[in-house]
């Protein structure tokens, strides 16, 4: 496939297009710098810019651009940069397609979205049906997700993709995790009760590229493992993993004074199930928490 990617320079972007570009896909990247290379392409996603005839030239489009969500401090003004960097650079995406005559339209949209959808769920198993939850994270998810809409409406398939906690030693969930771990000082999040929706990195990029070429998917699909954790499961399975204790408590009041209103965040429970792509077909390589950990670990750390 010709396949059009933004956001290909982040954590899961960069092992994507290895992945892509490996099973034989021609990938092009959208940079928001001037392009120094021959498969790069600028665009300006925050006024707006993205000439249709460089979306016009793709088969399948997959936009995983956004802040990081962890990457600093929730202020207001990162507050409004992580809405803002997600829905101006889906609806730049979105509208470049409706603008394009129907045979020049790419038929698949593959767009980031995140369990954050759901809001605190506690022990409630969910899917896709699920409506969007309360928190601030929701929202955000909310009104990405529809920023997407001129794509659909135009009768491109879209597909946004609610990720889960990403499993790699290297970003995400794991990296601040593993050293204090390492050393003894695993902790759960007071009583651990919370569920833990993750997904193994192998995984997550099998569901991607399973979603590229599965024409009956459309929608939201919740990438996340079949087998979601406690707080407490995910401790102790991340300590026999590093070969560790893990019996330490830290209550969620330190957690919201250290990180803010993104540790509130943390502390949801989310027990969200792939129930799009079980039924889909797709079969899990790391189904449960140990083998997907082990298999993690076993990794070179993503760059």
């Amino acid at each position: 496939m010709r396949i059009l990617m933004a956001g290909a320079s982040g954590f899961l972007g960069t092992r994507l297009v290895e992945r892509l570009r490996a099973s034989g896909h021609d990938v092009t990247r959208l940079v928001r710098r001037p392009a120094s290379e021959p498969d790069e392409i600028t665009w300006e996603p925050s006024q707006g810019r993205l000439d249709p005839a460089v979306v016009a030239a793709a088969d399948t489009v997959i936009n995983l651009a956004g802040a990081g969500v962890g990457d600093h401090r929730w202020t207001p003004r990162y507050k409004s940069l992580l809405r803002s960097s997600r829905v101006d650079s889906t609806g730049t995406i979105a509208r470049a397609i409706k603008q394009l005559p129907a045979a020049d339209r790419p038929g698949t949209l593959l767009q980031a979205s995140a369990v954050g959808w759901y809001g605190d769920t506690g022990d409630r198993e969910v899917t896709e049906e699920e409506p969007a939850g309360r928190t601030f994270l929701a929202d955000v998810c909310r009104v990405w997700e529809a920023a997407a809409r001129p794509a659909e409406d135009a009768g491109t398939r879209v597909v946004p993709m609610r990720t889960g906690l990403v499993l790699d030693p290297g970003a995400g969930l794991l990296k601040p995790l593993l050293l204090p771990f390492k050393l003894g000082g695993g902790a759960r999040i007071d009583a651990g009760r919370q569920w833990m929706p993750w997904i193994g990195l192998a995984d997550w990029m099998d569901a991607a590229e399973f979603l590229l070429t599965h024409d009956e998917v459309a929608g939201p699909v919740n990438m996340v493992g079949p087998q979601p954790v406690t707080n407490a499961e995910f401790t102790k399975a991340l300590g026999r993993a590093v070969h560790r204790p893990a019996l330490l408590v830290v209550p969620s009041v330190v957690i919201r004074a250290a990180l803010g209103e993104f540790g509130g965040e943390i502390r949801n429970s989310q027990r969200v199930l792939p129930s799009v792509l079980e039924r889909a077909g797709f079969r899990f390589t790391y189904a449960d928490i140990d083998s997907a950990l082990r298999n993690a670990l076993n990794r070179e750390p993503s760059a």
